[in-house]
């Protein structure tokens, strides 16, 4: 009876496949980043469209749907009437990062080539959020009849502020349990907890003559490893400093190069954007640009301080080994330290950082150890955004239910629970674990450039999660 049950549900997805891709880039095609906000889009035009698009489909096909003023909203069924009916959340966002530098197509046309998706969010996390709706719709469609509701979930600004997740569960209540599709299989029971803040320098004026550094910025955002970097310098003559650029070039092997700007002259490093949970996959253009600029001899005293104390105690360090924060525990390896973002001018330089620290560990202890180097050097310190860890005992039900369920449509029984840095929904509310979407061996794709979802990994997911919400659902 399963088995014939499994076979329907899996071929009605197999008919919605087309019907599935097609939305994904319909979806794709609306540049859902955050922007100041406007009347009844909080997070944006962009972002309230991909929301309005999602809800639309939903009532179209039948279901019940939830708008919390533009901060968030959610597509639901089933479950008994009344008050005492559980709730599996299924928490999704369709607001996107930045499009970054060097694609090879349009990040927002939703191009279809060599059966896959291309597009900023194909795989974060546009991807896994329509993957999760047409499996709630074949499940429908199929006959199934949840005995709890099932709510999916639509974040809006998970990229930056959860502000939006947070005005919607107080409007609406958080679900009783369920999980994330933003993550990694087989599932995710734990989650490093997550620091934002700025490390800041002031700038003082020099009267020496000289080569002079005026401005500064790179990166797109903190959870992302900066894929570009810029100086512009001001001086009488460039052809010594261009010369150094070549240098550089064939000693690292980096791309560096200098291009005229006015009377100035602008120094722009390239490097290899990846997510910030897992910064050694990609190249900080940052770190490139600050190890370079030593070498010009800039006349800014306070800026070459800031260079001298980026270079002795960042660097290329990817575990704040120099800044003195490094720490790791058993149950879930090494803090993780990315420079995301750095903007300066003639009064001052900010840094912003993104660090994911054990889960055993707290904020306290990562902030008071970097201390001593602050103080040293004179910088100041804001702290922007703090999400404490979590972690969810690998013999929890929901973990073992989700576990089995990845284990059924792979056949991958020694893969164990993860702890990842990554931050997703689980974080939101209680009894949430992140699920999918990227198998074991997949490419880290979120957060790059050429972003992209297979179209059979689309379809894979649909029947996984359509799985996946009929065992937590059922009565």
């Amino acid at each position: 009876m399963e088995e014939n049950i499994n076979n329907g549900l899996f071929a009605r997805i197999d008919a919605l496949a087309e019907e599935m891709i097609d939305e994904l880039r319909a979806l794709i095609a609306i540049r859902s980043v955050a922007a100041p906000a406007e009347d009844g889009a909080p997070f944006g035009a962009g972002v309230r469209a991909a929301f309005e698009r999602m809800l639309a489909l939903a009532r179209a096909d039948g279901f019940a749907v939830e708008d919390a003023d533009g901060f968030g909203g959610h597509i639901e069924f089933g479950g008994d009437e009344g008050e005492g009916a559980k709730t599996l959340g299924i928490l999704a966002h369709l607001d996107v990062v930045p499009e970054g530098n060097g694609w090879s197509c349009d990040p927002f046309l939703g191009k279809r080539a060599d059966g896959r998706v291309y597009g900023r969010g194909a795989t974060d996390d546009k991807g896994p959020a329509i993957a999760c709706y047409y499996a709630m719709k074949a499940l429908k469609e199929s006959g199934f009849v949840p005995a709890k509701r099932v709510r999916l979930i639509l974040g809006l600004d998970e990229e930056t502020g959860w502000v939006g997740m947070k005005r919607y569960l107080a409007r609406v209540g958080p679900p009783d349990f369920g999980f994330t599709p933003d993550a990694d299989f087989p599932a995710i029971h734990g989650e490093k907890g997550i620091l934002i803040f700025e490390l800041a320098k002031k700038l003082g004026k020099t009267a020496a003559k000289g080569l002079e550094l005026r401005k500064l910025s790179g990166g797109s955002a903190p959870n992302m490893v900066a894929d570009y970097a810029r100086a512009v310098v001001r001086g009488d003559s460039y052809e010594e400093l261009k010369a150094k650029i070549a240098e550089y070039r064939s000693e690292t092997g980096r791309s560096l190069y200098a291009k005229g700007v006015g009377k100035s002259l602008e120094i722009g490093a390239n490097g290899v954007a990846a997510h910030g949970a897992t910064p050694e996959k990609g190249l900080n253009a940052i770190s490139v640009l600050m190890d370079f600029l030593p070498r010009i001899g800039l006349v800014n005293e306070s800026a070459l301080e800031f260079l001298d104390f980026y270079n002795r105690h960042i660097g290329f360090d990817l575990r704040g080994e120099r800044l003195g924060c490094a720490m790791e525990d058993e149950a879930s390896g090494p803090l993780i330290f990315n420079v995301g973002t750095i903007s300066g001018d003639a009064e001052a330089v900010i840094l912003t950082v993104n660090v994911r620290y054990p889960v055993t560990m707290t904020a306290e202890k990562v902030y008071e150890a970097m201390l001593p180097v602050i103080h040293e050097y004179d910088l100041g310190l804001v702290k922007l955004d703090h999400k404490p860890p979590i972690h969810v005992p690998a013999d929890d039900p929901l973990v073992e239910t989700l576990m089995a369920v990845y284990r059924g449509h792979t056949g991958d029984a020694e893969s164990k629970p993860l702890v990842i840095g990554g931050g997703t929904y689980a974080r939101a509310a209680k009894n949430i674990v992140a699920f999918g979407p990227s198998f074991p061996g997949d490419p880290e794709l979120a957060h790059q450039k050429d972003e992209y979802i297979s179209e059979e990994n689309l379809i894979r997911l649909a029947k996984i999660y359509a799985d996946a919400i009929r065992a937590l659902s059922a009565g």
